[in-house]
């Protein structure tokens, strides 16, 4: 089992960055200094799979945080933390589980 599917033992709510001011610095910095030393990655830094990452650091973890084309400044997790029937939770990669992230949006009555 990894830790994806391992219950979360803290119960407690596990908030994400969804505006730029929740974005931790240090992560910014890193992310700047990928892109930096390899100009042509073929995967965002923020997009990257770290299966030794705790669900926690997971729920931290963003993909993008960037103004978009209408001049917004959008933020998106990396991972979206779901919540199992058995009561533990998990995170689903925006791009490697968008299907499954789906299911789970219309599980929950929210899209078509």
């Amino acid at each position: 089992m990894n830790k994806d599917s391992e219950p979360n033992n803290n119960k407690g709510t596990i908030n994400q960055p969804m505006t730029p001011e929740e974005v931790n610095p240090a992560q910014k910095r890193a992310q700047r200094e990928a892109l930096d030393r390899n100009p042509n990655m073929t995967v965002n830094p923020g997009d990257r799979i770290d299966e030794s990452k705790s669900l926690e650091e997971k729920a931290q973890q963003v993909a993008v945080d960037a103004p978009d084309i209408t001049g917004d400044h959008i933020v998106v997790p990396t991972y979206f933390v779901v919540d199992e029937p058995d009561g533990s939770q998990k995170a689903l990669h925006h791009v490697k589980d968008a299907e499954e992230i789906s299911d789970v949006v219309r599980q929950a009555g929210y899209g078509g």
